[in-house]
């Protein structure tokens, strides 16, 4: 009787937006209950680290507040009251009213909205099947990776790099626009391995002295959104100083001697002024790059929060083309693998069904369709109903004071499936529980790496919860809308998917339980030529015609640099806003997900601002007031913290915390825009101008 249950280790991948993807190992308890997660030694990349929030996954997935039955509204809208009701009347009271919108303002006021609560392809992407067989607005994803992955592409001619397991041979690693040990763990593993194997040194390139860059042995500290100007005087020095390999340049690049020149007014002087880094440190960064043949730069998402985004990435990526350290191991650079999965997701996304005519709404301008806005609605019908999978908008999407207006519109009906009662869900007519990444089938892909995978069903959800593709098909069949894809399993749609791709069947993706495909090396460092029809690498960028899928020209497209720069299109200071505002991700919480976990509620605290003590005494701020930051667009209130790691004027704001945890109830994002980010559109998150005085509130006692 005292004999311990035997716990069977089972495998799996992190399916949150995180750019790891960690492989994992997971203690299986029994039918329903799983017991502590650990990074996977079997997989090359997760090498056995995985970040602490996912390690405590039990606490999440066995949380005694987790949705497990369908709700609908019985309150005013956001009261938060809610009654129990069937699977039955709730897809049916879903249907009805998708229905009544379609009749009456036609298929285009209803707009399903997703985003990366998952990253599995099945249960991320399957809502674009309903929205394109049923004619629905069509949904343009640009809250996260839209504007880095334009500027890598500018360069190379696709979004692939080598192999970011080459950190561990280079001889100096160049973390920029990223802090990995918040955001993906695995970079350092892969970093450390090469400082103690080789004695390689880590640099890193940042707006504040965070978490990453206290572990660097070179530290470089920019103004938000100065990163081309700190890349450009670089380069200035390593063509002044001989640095340059011209016979690779000669052989692998479209115009090295434009680049020269032009390059030749961009010194560290000029370098300097705009970005804060003091002449002396940009010249002896740029020595040591140039004197370290292998040189791994690992490119980061920072670069897809400014509005200058694409154009800094791009700059960043030429520093190791003009060295050529492409053509060593442990040299290039990296951002993320989108082009070597190759997956055909006609099935799971429904490409047959989709109507070219009817109108794309951009994910990012949630605010402004919700609230009318003639040009974001691309002059159509309003949006009367909507289903949300995966996201939270009500906290994460930018402009929150017109997300707030949007969705307390009565006449607006919302269904939001959940694993929580999250601020989204509060506001909806239909709440459904959502099931986690162990209690159903999908297949993934490493955005930092180059393994897929399938994440097998583990156990048994709790209660009444659904998989979003078993929503679907329940709505499927109330909506008349019929495909192939609706009348599969997960494991048959992923069995498909990878059939139609190439990959082979599920049973042979299983029996690998992660599938390596990262190209050869000569491939994987572009040494027969870059992805563009001249194979050449790109200095001089033609933002018309990056080869990355989009939705159209957006933004000042046609006043962004081709050569690399600092283009002054950021949200700079003025004497009403005197500081710059970045929103930067915390350690325990990815976007929200994780909010909810005490563990992670414990390490991270109430939400904070970093201020520099100068710029604190300037305005009598002290350490653990509340302060007010404020903009054009609104105002929160959170508490001071003063830190020297910044430049003065710049704030820090980690983490997206509910809005409910700040003073006041008003996030983060209150202060954040929505104008699309050339040359494709996205969301600029850590480029904000405010203002910072100290609060009349007090901060509630715990």
């Amino acid at each position: 009787m005292n004999q311990r249950a035997k716990i069977d280790i089972r495998h799996s991948t992190c399916p949150h937006d995180c750019p790891s993807a960690c492989a994992l190992d997971i203690e299986v308890i029994d039918n329903s209950t799983i017991g502590r997660v650990r990074g996977s030694k079997l997989q090359t990349y997760t090498a056995g680290v995985v970040c602490a929030k996912v390690a405590r996954y039990a606490e999440r997935i066995h949380h005694p507040d987790r949705l497990i039955y369908p709700h609908i509204r019985v309150g005013p809208k956001g009261s938060g009251k809610f009654a129990r009701i069937t699977w039955d009347d709730a897809l049916d009271e879903i249907a009805e009213r998708f229905n009544r919108a379609e009749r009456e303002f036609g298929g285009e006021s209803v707009w399903p909205y997703y985003y990366a609560g998952t990253m599995g392809l099945v249960m991320r992407d399957g809502i674009n099947r309903l929205a394109h067989v049923k004619k629905y607005s069509r949904f343009y994803s640009t809250i996260c990776s839209t504007i880095a992955r334009v500027g890598f592409a500018a360069g190379t001619g696709k979004v692939a790099g080598v192999d970011p397991r080459e950190m561990g041979l280079s001889d100096l690693i160049v973390i920029w626009g990223t802090n990995p040990v918040n955001t993906q763990v695995n970079v350092m593993t892969h970093a450390s391995r090469a400082r103690k194997e080789r004695g390689a040194k880590v640099a890193a390139v940042d707006i504040y002295d965070n978490e990453s860059m206290k572990q660097a042995d070179i530290k470089i500290l920019l103004r938000p959104g100065t990163d081309g100007a700190f890349a450009c005087g670089v380069m200035h020095v390593l063509f002044r100083e001989g640095y340059a390999d011209r016979a690779y340049l000669e052989r692998y690049t479209d115009c090295p001697g434009e680049l020269e020149a032009h390059l030749a007014t961009r010194t560290p002087q000029w370098a300097s002024s705009i970005s804060g880094v003091p002449v002396e440190e940009i010249e002896a960064f740029a020595r040591k790059i140039g004197q370290t043949k292998r040189s791994f730069f690992r490119l980061g998402y920072g670069f897809t929060r400014s509005r200058n985004g694409a154009a800094q990435m791009h700059a960043a990526l030429c520093i190791p083309t003009v060295t050529g350290a492409w053509q060593y191991e442990g040299g290039g650079a990296f951002f993320n693998n989108h082009a070597i999965w190759k997956f055909d997701e006609s099935l799971i996304e429904g490409h047959d069904a989709i109507d070219h005519s009817t109108r794309i709404l951009d994910q990012s301008k949630i605010g402004r369709i919700l609230t009318g806005d003639a040009v974001a609605l691309k002059d159509g019908p309003p949006v009367k109903a909507m289903l949300i999978q995966n996201t939270n908008p009500m906290t994460v999407a930018p402009e929150q004071a017109l997300v707030r207006r949007g969705f307390a519109r009565n006449d607006l009906f919302m269904v939001v499936h959940e694993q929580f009662m999250t601020e989204t869900a509060q506001m909806a007519d239909v709440v459904l529980p959502a099931t986690m990444f162990m209690e159903h089938d999908d297949l993934y892909y490493g955005g930092g790496h180059q393994h897929i995978s399938v994440g097998a069903k583990l156990v048994e959800p709790p209660g009444e919860c659904r998989s979003n593709h078993e929503v679907l098909r329940g709505l499927s069949r109330r909506l008349k809308a019929a495909h192939p894809g609706f009348d599969m399993s997960a494991r048959e749609l992923i069995d498909a998917t990878l059939r139609k791709s190439g990959h082979g069947n599920i049973e042979a993706l299983e029996a690998d339980i992660w599938r390596d495909l990262q190209p050869d090396f000569r491939t994987s460092h572009y040494l027969d030529g870059f992805a563009h029809v001249d194979k050449k690498f790109h200095f001089k960028a033609d933002w018309t015609r990056v080869p990355l899928h989009n939705a159209g020209m957006m933004g000042p497209w046609d006043r962004m640099p081709s050569l690399p720069d600092h283009w002054t299109i950021i949200e700079e200071v003025d004497a009403a806003h005197p500081f710059r505002l970045a929103t930067s991700p915390s350690r325990s919480f990815l976007n929200t997900t994780f909010n909810e976990t005490p563990s992670s509620q414990a390490r991270e605290g109430a939400p904070a601002v970093m201020i520099h003590p100068d710029d604190a005494a300037t305005l009598d701020i002290n350490d653990g007031d509340a302060v007010t930051l404020g903009n054009m667009r609104g105002e929160t209130t959170l508490t001071a913290r003063l830190f020297d790691g910044v430049r003065r004027g710049v704030l820090i704001a980690e983490s997206v915390h509910p809005n409910k945890a700040h003073i006041g109830g008003h996030g983060i994002n209150m202060l954040t825009g929505a104008e699309a980010v050339a040359p494709v559109g996205g969301a600029a998150f850590h480029d904000n101008k405010v203002w910072v005085k100290k609060a009349m509130a007090t901060i509630p006692k715990p």
